[in-house]
């Protein structure tokens, strides 16, 4: 069993950024793949990035082309805790942003079998 908790999300400008960060618990924390999704009010709930460990504390992560280069995911194992790094940020970037785990280094929803409750975010122009 893994629990995540979010936190860092808020209220910021256009062109703002913001650091997500997710907290996770349990002894095997760098056996799975930690992703980040985002919910728009009446959208569908899509990929942004995942981390995968590659063992100790060094790591592979990559991102949706849709906030590729804006966004950056991080991973802290001594703390068991992921980031969500997001630069230049816009107002469709408004989401609730959810951290999840899982064992398949995917961006579908079902490659991930744990949630936290999600953070949301809001972008002003």
């Amino acid at each position: 069993q893994v629990q995540l908790v979010e936190s860092g999300g808020g209220l910021v400008q256009a062109g703002g950024s913001l650091r997500l960060s997710c907290a996770a618990s349990g002894r095997t924390f760098n056996s799975y793949v930690m992703g980040w999704f985002r919910q728009a009010l009446g959208k569908e709930r899509e990929f942004v990035g995942a981390l995968r460990w590659n063992g100790g504390s060094t790591y592979r992560s990559y991102s949706a082309d849709s906030v590729k280069g804006r966004f950056t995911i991080f991973g802290d194992n001594a703390k068991n805790t992921v980031y969500l790094q997001m630069n230049s940020l816009k107002p469709e970037d408004t989401a609730v942003y959810y951290c999840a785990a899982g064992v398949t280094y995917g961006s579908n929803l079902n490659d991930y079998d744990y949630w936290g409750q999600g953070t949301q975010v809001t972008v002003s122009s």
